[in-house]
């Protein structure tokens, strides 16, 4: 069924979402596309609406773990031009939500902009960041918001100021729109400062998380006053292998991809995570990665 015939927009059958993830795992979403810009992500939005079918959005794929039967329904990817666009008033930034990581703390860094140095190492595009509130314990991109233009499910869009938007430890209650623009308040320093704090993030992520295979990164949330990591490193499960994934020997809230690991095999290791953490500390996890079956 061509459900988007005539409407000019270009969609594509059977994209295997495993080469769209940082975990590399994952099966074929039924229908895939890169809109151009917002009036096309509009009529893509309201054309899976009349023809009733499933619509995901995803960024860089840094914090999901698809199925390996794959997704049904439509998977949109804001990576055009339209939606990496970065502009600047003084200290205050505005960037479209499919600039990645990398390219926003570059600018900053070109621009004499500190206050987002913690998301060095940390992958994904500003949308997804800014819907998980991504950060490290003492530092979050919520911090800095002014307000985010957003997309609802049925293509209308709208400005959210941030009393009207609740963040919390990876979490934002952004979650039922799509993130088209975002406006930061920012501070001023000197580019060789900056890029100096940059390089310290980097080194310290270098240091204690696995980056030598695909991840998602941390897999379950810190529970209040403890770290995940700690507590799985502790039921003694480094090292840990299900078929091709493996609890990592360096970092134990890291499940990676050793080569050909499959979704089934990555849930196996969470569970496994979650049945000892429970059962020697009475803790029970959460996760942080998204899970799409």
């Amino acid at each position: 069924m061509n459900w988007w015939k005539g409407s000019k927009v270009k969609i594509n059958n059977g994209v295997a979402l495993s080469g769209c993830t940082t975990f590399k795992i994952g099966g074929r979403a039924e229908f895939f596309c890169r809109p151009k810009d917002e009036e096309e992500l509009k009529l893509l939005i309201n054309l899976a609406k009349r023809y009733k079918i499933k619509f995901l959005v995803i960024g860089a794929g840094s914090n999901i773990l698809v199925s390996d039967k794959g997704v049904k329904g439509l998977v949109v990817r804001l990576g055009a031009p339209d939606f990496k666009r970065i502009s600047l008033r003084g200290n205050l930034l505005t960037a479209g939500s499919g600039c990645s990581t990398g390219q926003l703390l570059q600018f900053c860094a070109r621009h004499n902009l500190s206050g987002l140095e913690f998301l060095a190492g940390i992958p994904g595009t500003l949308g997804g960041n800014l819907a998980m509130n991504a950060g490290t314990r003492g530092d979050s991109i919520g911090a800095s918001l002014i307000s985010c233009r957003v997309m609802d499910a049925s293509g209308r869009t709208k400005t959210l100021k941030t009393g009207r938007i609740k963040f919390g430890y990876r979490s934002s209650s952004l979650a039922d729109y799509i993130i088209l623009e975002v406006r930061l308040r920012l501070t001023k320093m000197p580019g060789a400062g900056i890029r100096e704090r940059l390089k310290e993030y980097m080194d310290r992520r270098r240091a204690t998380q696995d980056l030598t295979h695909p991840s998602a990164g941390c897999v379950f949330k810190n529970p209040e006053g403890d770290f995940a990591g700690r507590l799985i490193d502790a039921c003694g499960l480094k090292g840990k292998r299900v078929g091709g994934a493996s609890i990592s020997k360096r970092h134990a809230n890291f499940i990676v991809n050793l080569g050909k690991a499959r979704s089934a095999d990555v849930l196996k290791l969470m569970g496994l995570a979650k049945r000892e953490v429970k059962r020697k500390f009475n803790i029970a996890l959460q996760p942080e990665i998204k899970i799409w079956n």
